[in-house]
């Protein structure tokens, strides 16, 4: 029996924040209904990555909406919402992620629903907060990215500010909002009092700087400064970065300069014996790296270096992670079978429970495919 069976959730949730917490409470145990709008569904059926499609929805929205069950309702219509707030009554859960001031228009703020269900989990996902400048903008993964000083860490010196390839506030933000979930659920165990939970992409993006932010606000405050080449952390220093071999990359994380000379018999890493100087002379140090790790490929260096426990890895591409034996051993993705028949490979949850991977090959729904059974079950009408 999984942690979380027993437990109904109901999203209000469209495009990756909101639907990645969803996912992995499904991936838990927990009923999870969609209620999505009549025909069109959530948002994220129509955005795309490479444009792959699947079924009429995107395969991102396959990707993120496993393991879930779909419920169609105008809630602009006061049928559909009363319905609507029947199903609320019955929940444990229910997330959205509308901008500021639009559940309370429909009638759906945390002080409406909690009078119907006072033991509710009322959960919310917002770009920026509820107040403030930001309170209209658009909470989408780049722009949230880009104001959080983000992509003022990633590339090296020389470049333009980078976001990172993948939409990294969204996925993390969304594991913030399953966190509050279960706290929340843990204190309604403890008192029988449902509880108000609110995330924002802003501050999950925050959070995940926590490291160089206080490093920034305690010691004298001097932007953090990416190295000239091979950057991996504007505040660590030599030989920590990304290094070109004959074949490929690799990565060295910290650890001794001295020893690293000694093992790799470079005689140029050996003259910085003072530690001070790994931060301050870091670029000239990663450039003898550089020169010196061009002789040979990437798996002659990191087997030398692994001999000897220098923190090391090769810098792999989807296709070498694949079809290694290191990511194999996982058993990490499954495939999912469409209504309509088609297969979707895609990834299992990351968490283990008593040596057992959670596995959960049921696909995304289909706008309203269980609208009639969900009526019939929770007497809706």
């Amino acid at each position: 029996m999984l942690p979380l069976e027993g437990i109904l959730v109901l999203e209000f949730c469209q495009f990756m924040a909101g639907p990645s917490a969803g996912l992995k409470l499904a991936d838990l145990g927990a009923r999870v209904i969609k209620i999505e709008r009549p025909i069109h569904g959530e948002g994220g059926r129509q955005i795309a990555i490479k444009n792959l499609f699947v079924d009429n929805s995107s395969l991102v929205f396959h990707t993120v909406n496993r393991n879930k069950e779909s419920y169609a309702a105008n809630l602009k219509d006061p049928e559909d919402l009363e319905n609507v707030k029947k199903l609320i009554a019955q929940a444990d859960v229910m997330t959205h992620n509308f901008r500021p001031g639009v559940m309370e228009k429909i009638g759906l703020d945390y002080t409406t629903v909690k009078a119907i269900n006072p033991a509710l989990i009322y959960a919310s996902v917002t770009g920026y907060g509820t107040e403030g400048p930001w309170v209209k903008k658009p909470g989408q993964d780049l722009l949230a990215q880009s104001v959080s000083g983000l992509t003022y860490l990633t590339g090296d010196r020389n470049d333009t500010p980078t976001a990172m390839g993948l939409a990294v506030a969204d996925i993390y933000c969304g594991t913030h909002l399953t966190q509050g979930i279960l706290a929340g659920l843990v204190r309604r165990n403890k008192t029988g009092k449902g509880a108000l939970i609110e995330v924002s992409l802003l501050e999950s993006m925050l959070d995940f700087q926590f490291e160089v932010i206080t490093t920034y606000l305690n010691e004298p405050k001097a932007l953090p400064e990416r190295t000239k080449e091979g950057n991996a952390h504007a505040y660590l220093s030599a030989p920590y970065g990304v290094y070109p071999t004959a074949d490929g990359h690799i990565v060295l994380a910290m650890g001794s300069l001295i020893k690293l000379g000694e093992v790799l018999e470079c005689e140029q890493l050996l003259q910085y014996q003072d530690p001070d100087l790994w931060f301050e002379n870091r670029d000239e140090i990663m450039l003898i790296l550089k020169h010196f790790f061009a002789s040979h490929s990437s798996e002659h260096w990191i087997k030398k270096m692994e001999a000897e426990d220098i923190w090391c890895a090769e810098v792999l591409d989807y296709k070498n992670l694949l079809e290694h034996e290191g990511y194999k051993v996982l058993s990490f993705d499954q495939v999912v079978t469409l209504t309509n028949g088609e297969k979707v490979h895609t990834t299992r949850s990351p968490i283990q429970i008593n040596d057992q991977k959670l596995f959960s090959k049921t696909a995304a729904p289909r706008v309203g495919e269980h609208t009639e059974q969900i009526s019939k079950e929770f007497n809706l009408m």
